[in-house]
């Protein structure tokens, strides 16, 4: 049994950049202003920006979005049922001493089927932060 591991290059500013063009893109198209945060595979910000008429929330928002589909790999909308009571995740946000958001709008960021960034954008209305988070993603590939 062979375990060859393959590199897969790390997400770059000039990707990050355009993570951030094109969430930014998508939510000017829908008239939402919104703050987007990219950070790397090791949790470290490489870009972010937020619309001038973002509410000031927003910036918060979309670097804890970004940080929590980073860590569980999986955008934080599949996540928003597993932290209701009952569920798998119930006691998570309380649980740990991180900045875990379990709302709509953030998306990890795969490279050949590796884990090396997330994107997290905040501002509208969940669903539309999820959709501009998954654009962007998209237009990367």
């Amino acid at each position: 049994m062979s375990t060859t591991t393959v590199a897969v290059a790390p997400l770059t500013t000039q990707e990050a950049e355009a993570l951030i063009d094109a969430a930014r893109a998508t939510a000017e198209a829908a008239d939402v202003a919104v703050a987007v945060t990219v950070l790397d595979a090791g949790g470290h910000l490489l870009a972010f920006r937020r619309d001038d008429r973002a509410v000031l929330v927003a910036g918060e928002t979309s670097t804890r979005k970004a940080y929590t589909a980073l860590q569980l790999n999986a955008p934080t909308a599949d996540l928003v049922d597993a932290v209701q009571p009952g569920g798998l995740f119930h006691t998570l946000p309380t649980a740990l001493d991180r900045p875990l958001l379990f709302i709509a709008g953030g998306v990890p960021v795969h490279r050949g089927g590796r884990l090396i960034g997330a994107i997290g954008v905040g501002g509208g209305a969940p669903d539309q932060d999820h959709g501009f988070a998954t654009a962007a993603v998209r237009s990367l590939a």
